[in-house]
């Protein structure tokens, strides 16, 4: 477990990650981290973007349907 403080910032408030975490995280400087919201009212921070992951999931289901089809375009 790690323990984090929210400290003020300019008018906001935030949280700043220990190098550990963010090396976990596989992310850095600038990048996004997105704070998502478990089931039991708990929260889960996350480098991947579950929109896109679901765009992706339809985009593979997509391309499996088709798979013939976009074989025969990319002739």
């Amino acid at each position: 477990m790690v323990q984090l403080k929210i400290r003020k910032f300019g008018n906001s408030l935030g949280v700043v990650l220990p190098k550990e975490v963010i090396h976990r995280l596989r992310t850095g400087d600038g990048e996004r981290v997105f704070l998502i919201e478990a089931g039991d009212g708990d929260y889960r921070l996350t480098p991947y973007d579950p929109a896109f992951e679901r765009k992706m999931e339809k985009a593979e289901e997509i391309m499996s349907r088709y798979r013939n089809t976009l074989q025969a375009l990319a002739k």
